[in-house]
């Protein structure tokens, strides 16, 4: 059995809250838009960690995939920043982790779950600042949204 945080368009802001969550896992997956080396030297301390490059990571990302492909503990997994980058005829997949639209979004498309768990970074369009915490296990996967604080008196952060 194993945590997983799963989060995406941090664009160079990593939380308290989000550290927090990050150091509970047991892995971390993160669906693009990094900005900054920063993020993944973090990240790669706490442990394993999956990482695609989002359209926001520039030069020092050219080594990032654009869609990795993992199997976590039985539960697969196809990688992406924009869900329209998503191949139309995916196989072996159980769970399909997007970002790029900043919004949280779980829904179950032929039998596979399409999971975007939002933006936890810098907030953006007034939308809420989410992540999403999984656990796998012997094939099965829980999520559940994790709500992000964020302080309203301090503009768009």
């Amino acid at each position: 059995m194993k945590q997983i945080a799963i989060l995406s368009d941090t664009h160079g802001l990593l939380r308290e809250h989000v550290m927090a969550e990050l150091a509970e896992a047991d892995c971390t997956i993160h669906a693009g838009d990094i900005n900054t080396p920063y993020i993944i030297e973090s990240m790669r301390k706490l442990g394993e960690t999956y990482v695609v490059r989002g359209n926001n990571d520039k030069e020092w990302a050219e080594a990032l995939p654009k869609s990795i492909a993992v199997t976590i503990e039985g539960v697969r997994f196809f990688i992406v920043h924009n869900k329209k980058d998503v191949p139309k005829y995916l196989t072996n997949v159980d769970v399909v982790i997007y970002g790029h639209s900043h919004k949280y979004s779980a829904e179950i498309i032929n039998g596979v779950l399409f999971l975007n768990p939002g933006s936890c970074g810098k907030r953006r369009f007034d939308l809420e600042v989410t992540m999403c915490r999984m656990i796998v296990d012997a094939g099965r996967y829980q999520y559940e949204k994790v709500m992000i604080p964020y302080d309203i008196s301090n503009g768009r952060i």
